[in-house]
């Protein structure tokens, strides 16, 4: 992400499904703001940025009090609740049925919902999130600096692990807080391989990523690695960031998947799933790359396309 507009004022994306612009409304946008822009701030970040209080957090957001937050952060967000299974407590109202604001954060959508694009070759989004793509990694990637930092190596924290997607193509999906957390499998196949690459927890909100350029190598990750019936290997990274509570792996490892299926999700907060392919194998959709190259994010509904086979 190259706008400068973005670092300053309102964060904005391409809605594919409403055909136009929109602002972010960011929660705890001026806790992010301090965190990066400020002197005291930047001092400070090292106390955040880690997996002790990122899990603290979380803990708060499995406590029985904190139900009392889901209603006012529906009614702020205008997140269209009725589209999501209720929760575990009986409740005459949806917005009264989340036992815990985490379990209001790993809500379901209700069946029928967000139907997967079933042609074989068309990739459907394997999660709801604002989208940039590239059809191959090369330095000249600007998100969200030069693509020093977006390289294979540096993403899967392996380099020969890597060298089979050196050159492939690179979607990176951000989720926000007010958006659904779980993620999916973009086709049918199997798990070759899986290992966590430890590290931070910053945050990956656009102002932190230009502010901060190597949030994608050097924060907790998870690395899974997928043979799909019609996109090649995958490499599918799920990027913790500050405030998550964990990274959960709701599939077993050794049971092959089939595409929409769920993968998992993320306990409270903001984050990001990065997805590579082996050179020539897909390419992400052509307004998601037109976006990208104008320095904007595309918002893409779960299981809509997001990228062909070639």
């Amino acid at each position: 992400m190259d706008n400068a507009a973005n670092s300053q004022s309102n964060i904005s994306f391409w809605h594919r499904a409403h055909k136009q612009m929109e602002v972010e409304t960011v929660y705890g946008d001026k806790f992010i703001r301090f965190l990066y822009q400020s002197d005291l701030g930047k001092q400070m970040g090292g106390v955040f940025a880690n997996a002790p209080f990122s899990k603290f957090y979380g803990l708060l957001q499995d406590s029985p009090l904190s139900h009392r937050k889901v209603r006012p952060f529906i009614q702020k967000f205008n997140i269209e609740i009725d589209q999501y299974e209720p929760g575990s407590r009986h409740a005459v109202d949806i917005r009264d049925s989340y036992a815990t604001f985490n379990e209001f954060f790993i809500r379901k959508f209700r069946l029928g919902q967000r139907p997967f694009v079933p042609q074989p070759e068309r990739m459907p989004a394997f999660a709801e999130a604002r989208y940039v793509g590239y059809s191959s990694i090369h330095p000249e990637i600007r998100f969200p600096v030069k693509g020093k930092h977006l390289t294979a190596a540096g993403l899967l924290g392996n380099a020969d692990v890597a060298k089979p997607f050196e050159g492939g193509p690179l979607m990176v999906a951000r989720l926000c807080p007010v958006d659904y957390h779980r993620y999916h499998y973009p086709d049918n196949g199997k798990v070759i391989d899986h290992f966590p690459v430890h590290g931070r927890y910053d945050s990956v909100n656009p102002l932190a990523l230009q502010l901060k350029g190597d949030i994608f190598i050097a924060n907790e990750r998870y690395v899974t690695l997928l043979q799909t019936e019609n996109f090649g290997k995958l490499a599918y990274i799920e990027v913790g960031a500050i405030c998550v509570g964990k990274i959960v792996q709701s599939h077993r490892w050794n049971k092959p998947f089939l595409r929409g299926e769920e993968k998992g999700y993320f306990l409270f907060g903001g984050s990001t799933v990065v997805v590579v392919g082996e050179k020539g194998a897909w390419k992400p959709s052509q307004d998601m790359l037109d976006n990208t190259a104008a320095g904007r994010e595309t918002y893409v509904q779960l299981g809509d396309e997001v990228a062909t086979k070639l």
